[in-house]
């Protein structure tokens, strides 16, 4: 499976040297990219930023059209996208197609959400006066996303961007870059003009430092680490972009002793172990409270013995492979950690390789203390570490004592309690008694240093739009 830059409304890039991209269950290549740099990044640029003024003066209504075109034939091929998607980075193939729809549903609400970009009047503080607040599209956007959800991350940032008016340079990662490709070509079949959606693969420090540096890229959209996020903020000063990032989290999960325990375990199976624990927002570590400590354990245990590990091609798969063996090797480094001080594994507590591809199985431990590795970094894998706690507001101070604050969970039947939990955590997206809380229509982002800006929702179409105060003398 041979792919291509699209620059212009081209698919270039045949005489480049290519990248091989890897299936992480089976180690086969899967297809291949160009691997470009400085140049043809800027020819993406030069070529969005050549097709703003006339994508920008359309009328929401003629943009929203080319939207729904693009989330129809995003359905017509769930199938293909959802292969093509476990495939190059593993996940179980009925995930890959909640993905699809997840994709396909920020396009959708963009396409309406474009039309409710509303500026407004403002009484003026003089006679013979006239004050407004206009809208309008920020200008160029290059967007840089990341290998666990291929198509979500481009689809949460393309679908808002060309909603406001804005064109799109894309950058996928060299893991998973062919769920990218397609979803071009699905652009392209939708009809969006040439230059309006552009896509480059490559270097990672060449294609980003031409969007970062280019003065006619005015807006940054990155999801990835907190470390590169960081940088692009340094780099971004330089033409002083306006940037959103979704950086790193540490969630924690908390289960108050009033919870609905079987609906806690189910919560915390469907934060912790969806795409093999490999996602920003999946719980991290669990802290329980002690009255229920010893029973809730037990339930967790029995039902995640049932999760089964392998190729997400085949049927019955839970939990695919690791995206590569630094990824295992990171799991693996938290888990002995854990067990060295202290830590009892009840579950799992190993992985294996085949093929120089790497597996882990769903893991829980339990006694866990805070000082602890696993307590304190992002494990990105099918771990749950458990800590006991007494009291609602020691749960909250350990839940808060990270850097991070991107998502936060609580299972309590109490309204008061709940609501005392949730006020108390220093997250941007709270899930209680809900494991899978993302939603089109609702804002996803972080605190603290994970991240700046939302995504989805209302908020999401602002972050790609300027405030423009006119007043008007008569």
């Amino acid at each position: 499976m041979e792919k291509f830059h699209y620059i212009n409304g081209d698919w270039v890039g045949q005489d480049l040297e290519k990248l091989e991209v890897n299936n992480p269950a089976t180690g086969d290549v899967v297809g291949t990219v160009p691997i470009g740099g400085k140049s043809e990044t800027k020819k993406a640029i030069d070529a969005a930023h050549k097709a703003f003024p006339e994508w920008s003066s359309l009328t929401a209504y003629e943009r929203s059209s080319y939207l729904k075109k693009l989330h129809s034939l995003m359905l017509e091929h769930e199938d293909e996208l959802a292969e093509l998607m476990t495939i190059e980075m593993g996940k179980p193939l009925h995930e890959s197609k909640g993905e699809v729809a997840y994709s396909a549903s920020f396009v959708e609400w963009f396409a309406e959400e474009g039309k409710r970009v509303y500026g407004r009047t403002i009484p003026p503080h003089k006679e013979k006066r006239m004050m407004e607040v206009r809208k309008q599209p920020v200008g160029v956007v290059g967007a840089i996303t990341p290998w666990n959800f291929p198509a979500a991350m481009i689809a949460r940032k393309l679908a808002p961007a060309l909603a406001a008016g804005c064109t799109f340079v894309v950058k996928p990662p060299s893991a998973t870059p062919l769920t990218a490709v397609r979803l071009v070509e699905l652009c392209e079949e939708a009809g969006i003009p040439k230059g309006v959606v552009n896509l480059v693969t490559g270097k990672s420090s060449e294609v980003a430092g031409e969007l970062m540096s280019n003065p006619h890229v005015r807006k940054i959209t990155f999801t990835g680490s907190t470390e590169v996020g960081k940088k692009l903020m340094e780099q971004s000063a330089e033409t002083v972009k306006n940037i959103s990032l979704e950086l790193g989290g540490h969630a924690p999960i908390i289960v108050l002793d009033d919870a609905d325990i079987d609906k806690a375990v189910d919560g915390v199976i469907a934060s912790k172990f969806r795409n093999g624990g490999q996602t920003c927002i999946c719980g991290n570590r669990v802290y329980v409270q002690e009255k229920i400590y010893d029973d809730f354990i037990s339930k967790f245990v029995n039902k995640a013995k049932e999760l089964q590990v392998g190729n997400g091609l085949e049927e019955g798969t839970d939990i695919g492979p690791m995206i590569d063996k630094d990824g295992y090797d990171k799991v693996e480094k938290h888990v002995q950690n854990a067990i060295s001080q202290g830590a009892e594994c009840v579950l799992g507590g190993e992985g294996y390789e085949e093929n120089g591809c790497y597996f882990y199985r769903p893991t829980i431990l339990k006694d866990v203390a805070p000082g602890m590795l696993i307590m304190n970094e992002e494990t990105f894998g099918p771990v749950a570490p458990i800590q006991k706690v007494s009291t609602d507001d020691e749960a909250i101070k350990f839940a808060n004592q990270t850097p991070f604050g991107l998502a936060a969970y609580v299972f309590s039947e109490s309204v008061r309690r709940g609501n005392h939990v949730v006020n108390g955590l220093d997250y941007g997206i709270v899930g209680w008694n809900d494991g899978v809380p993302s939603a089109a229509q609702a804002p996803f982002g972080g605190m603290k240093q994970s991240g700046i800006g939302r995504e989805g929702g209302h908020e999401g179409i602002e972050a790609y739009l300027e405030t423009k105060y006119v007043s008007i003398g008569l």
